[in-house]
């Protein structure tokens, strides 16, 4: 017997149970029943029955063996690919590119020491589908570090692929430099230096960040703890205009990083290089002592365009910020504030009856702290005897201070036909982005700290790492902002501004989506953190029927498919 579909004109097939057999050269069939009106599943079962299939109960034949978090997986690794990224690292397919993709991906969905990396990869202790996907399963922690070695030895020439494709002549570089803390004693790149973290007694490593306009990195270099910022700036020059071959280019830099003394040994001799900066609060007040800056050139606008003997062949721009004015005026307040308090104290501490604290010496070592810790000390006059204390403000220096809040300025040697005034502003304020990498880089999203490894190779390979991993970050957060809290409604890629000088300001369709945490087509709003946590739950499954295994992937929510839509890749 078997089952058979006769077509009938215009009506739906009909479903047929038949029979069949020979009589000499002739064969015969005969109806035993009409199926038509089973369901499709039931029809099957009865065909598989017929064919000689074992059948067994669902909860017998059907396993899910095995269920390892993907989406996050698919959505970076898939991306990574779009991007031409695996070409990046080696133009040829090795076990050490798979290694080094595979742990740019761990550092992006689960950041961990390279020993728990390797455990997630194997089949036992996998923590996502990465190590199978990748068939990367059988790695450990030796070969990991193996093609740390390996990835080092090739920065140079990735770092160029990553100009080539990211920059170009006249270019805008933004570079800046972070510190991190070291756990251990024993690198020889871990040395005392400024503490950016907070982690006190610990040591320290200083990395800068190389990136373009738009904040997309494209190179990173580490160095000693000990390094000042602005001392890491030669070797950026020559990586940018020797390594990258860019003869024109346009360094932006924070004050603390483009000083006159890097701008005069390191920037000016060097032909076709220009910069962007900002001078330091002392020097802005000499100006304005000098009358260069005064109050009546922000009567009508925020910025002016001035000129000093100082800066020769250089333009310098004033702004004003009346909000930044504000906050300053509001900060020193509380500051003064603070300070009169501490220091209302120590004047009860001279007369009090008991323990009276005496002695010059005494009373300013006490003085002292007070007016040390809130570093306001300069507002105010302060005097000291052998056995009193008193204090008042310096209203004069309060005023002068007071009359430059808000004001900053811009020093570039870039000429008005190429970068305007506006622009210029522009430029510098874009820093922001090296230090929203920054901030992902170190405790966000990709937690470079804490750094365990000894080897100062190791360092950089980390580090570099961590880099990379960003770079497929911004890629990710450029096509998931409408799914994000990040503001994807901005006027040619820069944020709303009344003018360059005021505040951005989010858009209203930004504001929209903070207000009610949806997006417009009523899908829930994500951090990048929360939305790859959130596609972790598409999860790649071991099915096992009647004996046979196969691989099956769980179906993705509305939200979950949106993402892998923007992303521009399929989910598999």
């Amino acid at each position: 017997m078997y089952i058979e579909k006769v077509p009938n004109r215009n009506s739906p097939p009909a479903i047929l149970l038949r029979e069949g057999w020979r009589e000499g050269n002739k064969t015969h069939k005969r109806t035993i029943a009409n199926l038509s009106s089973w369901p499709a599943y039931k029809v099957e079962m009865l065909r598989r029955l017929l064919r000689g299939d074992t059948l067994v109960a669902v909860g017998e034949g059907f396993e899910i063996v095995r269920s390892l978090p993907h989406g996050h997986v698919a959505a970076a690794l898939g991306t990574l690919r779009r991007v031409g990224f695996e070409k990046l690292i080696a133009s040829k397919p090795t076990a050490q590119r798979q290694l080094v993709l595979a742990m740019i991906v761990a550092r992006l969905i689960e950041p961990t020491s390279k020993l728990a990396t390797a455990r997630g990869f194997a089949e036992q202790t996998a923590s996502s589908s990465l190590g199978q996907v990748l068939g990367i399963e059988t790695a450990d922690e030796e070969d990991l570090y193996g093609a740390m070695d390996w990835l080092l030895k090739r920065q140079g020439a990735i770092e160029k692929r990553l100009a080539q494709r990211h920059m170009d002549e006249a270019t805008l570089v933004l570079y800046d430099v972070s510190s991190t803390y070291f756990e251990g004693r024993s690198c020889p790149l871990a040395q005392q230096g400024h503490n950016r973290d907070g982690k006190k007694g610990k040591l320290q490593i200083v990395f800068g960040l190389l990136c373009n306009q738009q904040g997309c990195p494209v190179a990173v270099e580490v160095f000693e703890g000990s390094k000042g910022d602005p001392k890491t700036l030669a070797s950026q020059v020559g990586k940018v205009r020797d390594r990258f071959g860019l003869k024109r280019v346009v360094f932006v830099g924070d004050r603390g990083m483009l000083t006159d003394a890097r701008i005069t040994e390191e920037l000016r001799p060097v032909e076709g290089l220009d910069w962007i900066t900002a001078l330091r609060a002392p020097t802005i007040r000499s100006l304005a002592q000098q009358g260069v800056i005064q109050p009546s050139l922000f009567d009508e606008q925020d910025l002016a365009e001035i000129r000093s003997p100082d800066y020769p062949g250089e333009r310098l721009i004033a702004c004003r910020n009346p909000f930044l004015a504000e906050e300053r005026r509001r900060k020193r307040q509380e500051l003064l504030e603070a300070t009169e308090q501490e220091l209302d104290k120590v004047v009860k501490a001279t007369l009090r009856e008991k323990r009276r604290l005496q002695g010059s010496d005494k009373i300013g070592l006490r003085v002292g702290s007070v007016l040390n810790r809130y570093k306001v000390g300069k507002h105010f006059r302060v005097y000291i005897s052998e056995e009193a204390f008193r204090y008042e403000r310096d209203e004069e220096k309060i005023a002068e201070e007071a009359a430059l809040d808000g004001i900053y300025v811009i020093r570039t040697s870039v000429p008005d036909p190429i970068l305007n005034a506006q622009q210029a502003v522009r430029a510098y304020k874009g820093l922001s982005v090296v230090e929203r990498a920054f901030r992902s880089m170190k405790s966000v999203d990709l937690n470079i700290r804490p750094i365990h490894h000894r080897l100062a190779d190791r360092v950089r390979s980390h580090v570099f790492l961590c880099m990379l991993a960003y770079y497929v970050e911004w890629h990710m957060r450029q096509a998931l902002a409408p799914i994000l809290f990040d503001d994807d409604d901005r006027l040619g890629g820069e944020s709303l501004r009344d003018s360059v000088v005021a505040p951005a300001r989010r858009s209203q369709k930004a504001e929209q989506k903070a207000a009610t945490k949806q997006t417009e087509q009523g899908l829930p709003v994500h951090s990048f953190r929360s939305l790859l946590k959130d596609l972790g739950t598409i999860t790649r499954n071991k099915v096992r029927v009647a004996g046979e295994c196969f691989q099956q992937i769980t179906s993705p929510t509305r939200l979950q498919q949106r993402a892998f839509d923007l992303l521009q890749i399929p989910l598999r």
